[in-house]
């Protein structure tokens, strides 16, 4: 039995798939994936079963001249459970169309376990800041 991950190296994947998003880099970022992972996206109406899904509906954003600006994390969080590990952040991103930009604050969560590659985002989760109710004392 493997011992269980360590926050850091996860922290380290974290990094490399943001980047890779941050950069519109399709083949290092779908590269962070596994292929059966499953992607539950607020803009998306199903539950992307997995990457290849996924991967389509990228095709279709860049064919339409989508990129990323800027991607930034902050209020981090890894969970390591054995060979598994959550890592959930906040997530401020800035995209572009046609030179008309957007921006997005959400939260994120990404499952991330030991493959024959290192470690691999098996799941994602993208929920927008502020959805959901309001919980007061």
């Amino acid at each position: 039995m493997n011992a269980p991950l360590d926050p850091a190296p996860v922290l380290e994947a974290a990094d490399r798939l943001i980047a890779a998003f941050a950069a519109t880099d399709t083949d290092a970022y779908f590269a962070c994936f596994h292929e059966d992972a499953t992607f539950l996206f607020h803009t998306e109406p199903e539950i992307l079963p997995d990457r290849a899904a996924y991967e389509r509906i990228w095709a279709g954003w860049v064919d339409a001249g989508w990129h990323v600006v800027s991607c930034e994390s902050s209020d981090r969080v890894v969970t390591v459970v054995g060979d598994t590990a959550v890592f959930a952040h906040s997530v401020h991103t800035v995209t572009e169309v046609d030179g008309v930009t957007e921006e997005t604050q959400e939260r994120e969560s990404i499952v991330f376990t030991r493959s024959d590659r290192g470690l691999t985002a098996v799941h994602e989760h993208l929920s927008p800041v502020g959805s959901g109710a309001e919980v007061t004392a």
